[in-house]
């Protein structure tokens, strides 16, 4: 299958460049970039020479419609929603890596403080939290955000067999600095950074009511959740804690049981073993997710940790493994690799 990738300068679009390179089924048609073009894009990344060479080219979207079946869109929220209308109108299969099909019209304008797209494409979308996907035939992917596909896959199992209470949902989460982007603000400065621990937009992140949305797919009891965001000095990464209130008694050994039959066949979601909790290097440029959790007999309350690589599983390794399901391909064509450790 040929694919382009709209946004190949940015993080999310290079992790895309990196993991279809070497994908069996799949060859990258066309390289674009709204601000950058070169005959080789190379010259703008170094690592990529004697490796990979590919010229980088204004975005034409009849021409990538000719030349290849599928298009990833790497862009900021506020791009997608206007660059994909031209693929999904002649029926190709697209992902989109951004926020712009994740909400409704008027969510999506509240929390990210844009024009929408159109209703009738926000309607086409589907939300692409791949191991819990429901249909398999849809040609238009709304890819998850990193914090929601970590806090979404920590929660599934209890939310979907009603095990917690709906109002308790805690979520303390953590990011590596790529998850801002490429570009540099003031909060990104290595200064600022290194060394430091900052929490960020309180209740207040973009990914929340997209993980409320999911949630209540689940379970429609639930309105709200807590949820706090913090950037710490790694590179790459999201640590998210969870904490929620059992509305029964249970045990640790009930629930590691209980997370693996409901991750069992769902290649990419890994469960620890009791009294093991996941660390980030274990999933670094990987699509794994890795699971640990326990339960508090004096609290009755559960905690879960969660760690994905927010550039893979969180963005462009999740979004392979959506084409993967998409074309009927190996759910890990592509992405089937050890991760980097140390």
């Amino acid at each position: 299958m040929k694919v382009s990738i709209i946004g190949a300068t940015g993080y999310g679009g290079l992790e895309l460049l990196r993991l279809l390179h070497q994908h069996p089924q799949v060859e990258i048609a066309s390289l674009h970039s709204f601000s950058a073009q070169t005959d080789d894009i190379s010259r703008f990344y170094p690592h990529l020479h004697t490796v990979y060479h590919h010229e980088l080219v204004e975005i034409d979207a009849l021409k990538i419609a000719e030349e290849s079946e599928a298009v990833f869109l790497a862009t900021p929220s506020g791009v997608a929603k206007e660059a994909a209308q031209p693929f999904i109108d002649v029926g190709m299969k697209v992902i989109d890596l951004s926020g712009d099909f994740r909400l409704s019209k008027e969510k999506y304008e509240k929390w990210y403080n844009k024009d929408a797209a159109p209703i009738a494409y926000l309607n086409q979308a589907e939300y692409g939290l791949a191991e819990w996907r429901e249909n398999l035939d849809t040609t238009f992917i709304s890819n998850p955000g990193c914090y929601a596909t970590a806090t979404l896959l920590g929660l599934a199992p209890l939310v979907m067999h009603g095990l917690i209470e709906p109002g308790s949902i805690i979520v303390d989460a953590k990011s590596g600095i790529s998850g801002a982007g490429k570009t540099p603000g003031a909060n990104t400065h290595f200064p600022e950074t290194n060394e430091n621990m900052t929490l960020y937009r309180m209740n207040q992140h973009q990914h929340i009511p997209e993980i409320i949305r999911q949630l209540r797919v689940w379970d429609a009891s639930i309105d709200a959740i807590t949820f706090s965001t913090s950037l710490i000095p790694v590179t790459r990464g999201i640590f998210a804690t969870i904490y929620v209130k059992a509305n029964v008694e249970t045990s640790t050994e009930a629930l590691l049981a209980l997370y693996r039959e409901s991750y069992d066949g769902k290649p990419f979601v890994r469960v620890q073993e009791k009294d093991v909790y996941p660390t980030l290097k274990q999933v670094t440029a990987s699509n794994f997710c890795d699971i640990g959790l326990c339960y508090n007999a004096r609290t009755n309350m559960i905690t879960i940790v969660v760690v994905i690589d927010n550039l893979v599983k969180g963005a462009a390794g999740q979004a392979i493994q959506n084409l993967n399901l998409m074309a009927g391909f190996d759910e890990t064509a592509g992405l089937d690799f050890i991760p980097v450790y140390p």
